[in-house]
């Protein structure tokens, strides 16, 4: 299965954020329906006041991905911090909150199921 990023669903268009779910792009034993996802996100965006509301003020689900352009730092429940650099992959578990420190792309793969409420949560959130 392939798609084009123009065509993955645009589900959130808010200044500074592009967030697009592509939903049965997958099936991952034991998670269930995986989705594919592509954000753009504009140097200041933080998810925190997004996520006020969900479990921890977290996101509750986790994410494997890949950075194209840019620079974001995820925190976890503990207050760790790590920061993902353009061209590197990464993992976030679920409870976590995401800066974006510089401009970036993010293509990312999720249980469907569980970022599907993320997202109609930041979008009720935006409204």
């Amino acid at each position: 299965m392939k798609i084009a990023i123009n065509d993955i669903d645009l589900k959130m268009q808010i200044p500074g954020a592009v967030v697009r779910q592509q939903e049965n792009f997958g099936d991952a034993s034991g998670l269930g329906k995986i989705s594919g996802e592509y954000f753009v996100l504009a140097a200041g965006v933080d998810t925190a006041p997004l996520f006020v509301g969900l479990k921890g003020n977290m996101c509750h689900c986790p994410h494997w991905g890949y950075l194209v352009s840019g620079k974001v730092t995820a925190t976890d429940a503990n207050g760790k911090e790590e920061t993902v650099d353009a061209q590197e992959l990464f993992y976030w578990p679920p409870g976590h909150n995401v800066k974006v420190n510089e401009d970036a792309e993010i293509v990312m793969f999720s249980p469907q199921h569980e970022h599907s409420e993320v997202i109609s949560h930041m979008i009720k959130m935006t409204s």
